[in-house]
């Protein structure tokens, strides 16, 4: 398969490299700013300043998005409507909004659309998940520590690549307890910046509380920790996620179990999903369920629960609207009769004075109506 490259973040350069050292795949064209020295041995067949023509060409089959901050969104608009299949860096956007509307021109292209969302693809998590899952416990309590470095967000900074996860790892813990039903996010000020801690506590639909913080330091690490009544798990990354793996737990008779995973490279692991999923030209994940499009709408809805609970200084509830044309339709009609009523209840008192404002009202409702008519043909 011949992929095309659009922009430089460190994701999308060893997505790319995984998927050319497969040798199932070249990397045929990129696009952007100069590929770093530490993917040196990435060598596209040609590089070009113009995302548009590579996107013309017939000869590439996938596209892996990106790009920095003002870009991102655009390359991912682009790369759908060109039909080709798409690997994306998370986030997409700092907002949900570009996510939806991505899932709806997939529904539309029906070419693969991937998140690089790689915390749930861990085996431990997933060792950890297989645990959860075999305890019949309501009441769950997960608690997460990671210590991230400073100097990455520097860099990255400084690049022009600061579009970020707010809270990163949304999907390791819809992984453990379900999807989330209440965020409560904590910062020092306001507006937080990328470099300050956060603190997010919350509740699942199913049942079970979460708290977990990003702490900045200078050397990184992640702490996670499952509670229930009869069951105590602890995962530990002593040098971050990239790093190996220790896990700990205690059963219903006290028994306790250790496991241990050297260093992983998720990177491979996505390579089998996209290639599974591609095959089956599906949008769909493997048929494991280890990640879809909908990972990425569901972590971006969440970022945007948290940034909202941090500005607001209160919990954001979460709806989880469908990101299908059915559902924006509605949303949109509900939307202008609400503004109807307004100017109709305006117009039926002006009446008073001129009457030629009935007919008005008579036909603003007819054309309410009328447009309602247009469900018919909208596709489910």
């Amino acid at each position: 398969m011949r992929i095309a490259l659009l922009g430089n973040h460190p994701d999308g350069l060893q997505m790319a490299k995984a998927l050319v050292d497969t040798g199932r795949h070249e990397l045929t064209a990129f696009c952007g700013p100069s590929i770093s020295s530490g993917s040196a041995e990435l060598k596209p067949n040609r590089t070009s300043g113009d995302m548009e023509e590579i996107l013309a060409d017939p000869g590439i089959d996938a596209v892996i998005v990106a790009g920095n901050s003002d870009q991102r969104s655009l390359q991912l608009r682009r790369a759908l409507q060109s039909e080709h299949h798409v690997l994306c860096v998370y986030p997409p956007d700092q907002k949900p909004d570009i996510a939806y509307e991505a899932a709806m021109i997939q529904a539309d292209t029906r070419r693969v659309l991937l998140p690089i969302l790689l915390g749930s693809m861990h085996p431990a998590i997933k060792r950890l998940q297989v645990l959860v899952q075999s305890v019949q416990s309501a009441n769950w309590l997960i608690l997460w520590e990671q210590q991230v470095g400073r100097g990455s967000e520097a860099n990255d900074r400084s690049k022009g690549t600061t579009l970020a996860p707010y809270f990163p790892g949304w999907e390791v813990l819809q992984a453990l307890g379900g999807p989330i039903a209440e965020v409560s996010a904590f910062a020092e000020r306001s507006e937080r910046l990328m470099e300050e801690p956060l603190l997010v506590a919350g509740r699942f639909e199913k049942g079970g509380l979460f708290q977990a913080s990003l702490i900045p330091s200078a050397r990184p690490r992640w702490r996670l920790q499952v509670t229930a009544t009869a069951f105590h798990a602890e995962l530990d990354f002593p040098n971050g996620f990239s790093g190996p793996a220790l896990l700990a737990w205690h059963n219903e008779t006290g028994t306790c179990n250790r496991e241990a995973w050297p260093a992983q490279n998720l990177f491979i692991e996505m390579v089998k999903v996209f290639e599974d999923a591609s095959q089956r030209n599906d949008a769909a994940a493997s048929p494991q369920g280890l990640v879809t499009w909908q990972d990425a709408i569901r972590c971006a809805e969440l970022d945007d629960a948290a940034r909202r609970s941090v500005e607001r200084r209160r919990a954001s509830t979460l709806e989880y609207p469908e990101a299908t044309e059915e559902a924006s339709f509605k949303g949109t009609m509900t939307l202008i009769g609400c503004g109807m009523l307004w100017i109709m209840l305006v117009l039926l008192i002006l009446s008073r004075w001129y009457p030629a404002l009935l007919a008005v009202i008579v036909l603003m409702l007819t054309l309410f109506l009328s447009l309602q008519l247009l469900r018919l043909i909208i596709k489910k």
